[in-house]
């Protein structure tokens, strides 16, 4: 299916004979769509007008938000005051954390694949409640869709929080190292990340149109900001010794054994991987999704992957001794380690100030995602207010000829084709998040970590559903980019591995549980997900078809 028929379509999807704008992506971007029973309503109609330099900006777009956090990977990895990165630290050490970097980055690599192969079938913003509904027996398709949806609301939601509560962190300890008289306050904390998700709003609304650009810029201020880092550290900071960094592990949760402790750790490495639905939530403004989509999440994964291991070697050998690192609880490690590195905190400060802005970008990917995540299942009635969430106020077209002559009365209106409701939605649930962290930090923690076991479930659900419709010989959505032969026993390799992961994300800091080390995120899962299903059988099915009954089996 290499040029699928062109067809323009200017309605709800109803009618097959229904004829989608040619100004509309590419002919697989419009097949792609009509097959799912969608209108187009996001910016990548704009795409094919502006010729091969926007095209190529969309690309990298794609390529910087799959997935948010791999992104961001090394950064995560060097990053050790958040609750992930002292699991790592204290069950596990230096060697458990390398060795569970390898096996991490081998598991996602199939989970990805497996991701990427969906992706390619049917490139929606809705992902993997979409890909459910698609793929799930007949069976138990809406119920499983519709739970799958609230999961992924609740993982991407609580994630603009912690990414923001990692930057808010980061400035924090700058603030510490360079005024030894500041009182750290939580409310401080609450305030920067009000302020860093508000950055991060005005990226994803009044200038939704550059942010392909703004993208590709920070994508070159990734990779320097790498070198920039990695540099400084190996010439400056006191070494490890090769044999401690590889083979000594530490058990600091006393779980008795240290495979055990080494497993509970790996919450760490996971952390920087977690987010593999991200670039197909933005699927429906990506230029030809079907096939830059799949790719951009591979080449993602290979590159930082391979970025991030070399950043973990690297901060091993370098960070020195990690009670010390540890020792004040208000600065992060990894800021402690530049503190040592370059023995002064003017450098340290130019070091972080790179992860400082990386962070933030990394929160602009976020809102994005989160945001065309909610306004999708709104799409599909899944959520209270459905309509007011996925309403989009579209932008005038600007035609070639109108563009040459910059004809002024054609200029884009207001509303930017972005969900705007559901970005503002966003922006007040981030608020909402934050102030817990004045009340109490622990709770707090538990609810911004909480997106870890939220997205790994719904990656569980939808890599399951369609390795089922795989092994029944059930057709399969054509994918331009296929797994082939090899797609069962990946998809296998990649439940096996995420079931692990589901599992151990529950788990706490150490044995001896207190109400502070105690880790609520099975607690805060167990009453979200009581009250989806709850909230399915009393409103829910009623209103809610899943993207199923829209989907067209042929064109």
């Amino acid at each position: 299916m290499e040029n699928p028929p062109v067809r323009t379509c200017t309605g709800q999807g109803d009618d097959p004979n229904d004829l989608i704008s040619e100004k509309i992506g590419t002919r697989h971007d419009q097949y792609d769509m009509l097959r799912m029973g969608k209108t187009p309503q996001l910016n990548v109609c704009e795409s094919q007008a502006r010729g091969k330099f926007d095209q190529w900006l969309t690309e990298t777009y794609s390529v910087t938000l799959a997935p948010a956090r791999v992104y961001l990977l090394w950064t995560v990895l060097i990053r050790g005051a958040d609750r992930a990165s002292s699991f790592g630290l204290l069950n596990g050490g230096t060697a458990g954390l390398i060795y569970c970097y390898v096996a991490t980055f081998a598991g996602f690599l199939a989970v990805i694949a497996s991701m990427a192969e969906m992706a390619s079938m049917a490139p929606t913003a809705g992902g993997q409640y979409h890909w459910v509904s698609e793929f799930a027996p007949r069976s138990c398709q809406r119920f499983l869709s519709y739970i799958t949806g609230w999961i992924c609301v609740l993982g991407w939601q609580t994630g603009i929080t912690s990414i923001a509560f990692l930057t808010a962190s980061q400035i924090q300890s700058l603030i510490i190292i360079n005024n030894v008289s500041y009182a750290f306050e939580r409310w401080h904390g609450t305030l920067l990340i009000i302020t860093i998700s508000f950055f991060a709003i005005i990226f994803n609304t009044y200038l939704a149109e550059r942010l392909p650009l703004v993208e590709g810029l920070i994508l070159i201020l990734h990779v320097c900001g790498f070198f920039a880092i990695l540099i400084p550290l190996w010439v400056l900071a006191p070494r490890s010794d090769t044999v401690a960094v590889f083979t000594q592990f530490n058990d600091g949760g006393d779980w008795g054994t240290t495979g055990l402790a080494v497993l509970v750790g790996m919450l760490s490495p996971v952390f920087a991987f977690i987010g593999a639905d991200s670039a197909s939530h933005m699927s429906e403004e990506i230029h030809d999704a079907s096939i830059t989509l799949p790719r951009a999440m591979m080449w993602t994964i290979v590159i930082n992957g391979s970025l991030g291991f070399v950043m973990l070697i690297s901060f091993c050998f370098c960070m020195g001794d990690v009670s010390t690192i540890l020792s004040d609880p208000n600065v992060m490690p990894f800021v402690q380690t530049f503190l040592i590195a370059t023995k002064s905190p003017a450098g340290a400060t130019a070091l972080t100030t790179i992860t400082i802005v990386l962070t933030a970008c990394g929160c602009i990917t976020n809102v994005a995602t989160a945001s065309r995540q909610m306004f999708a299942f709104a799409r599909d009635s899944g959520l209270p207010f459905s309509s007011f969430l996925a309403h989009v106020r579209p932008t005038e077209f600007r035609t070639i000829h109108s563009m040459i002559i910059a004809d002024e009365s054609s200029q884009v209106r207001p509303g930017w084709n972005v969900p705007l409701n559901a970005v503002m939605v966003s922006f007040i649930i981030t608020i909402l998040l934050s102030l817990i962290n004045i009340g109490s930090n622990v709770a707090f923690n538990a609810i911004a970590s909480l997106g870890t076991a939220a997205l790994i479930s719904s990656y569980i659900v939808s890599i399951t559903c369609v390795t089922i419709k795989r092994y029944r010989s059930d057709k399969l959505p054509h994918a331009r980019w296929s797994l082939g032969k090899f797609g069962g026993p990946i998809n296998i390799v990649s439940i096996a591995y995420i079931i692990v992961v589901f599992i151990f994300s529950f788990f706490p800091q150490s044995v001896a549980i207190t109400p502070d080390s105690m880790n609520w995120n099975v607690l805060i899962y167990g009453v979200t997900l009581s009250f989806a299903v709850a909230w399915y059988f009393i409103q829910g099915k009623k209103q809610y078809a899943g993207p199923i009954a829209y989907v067209r089996a042929e064109l």
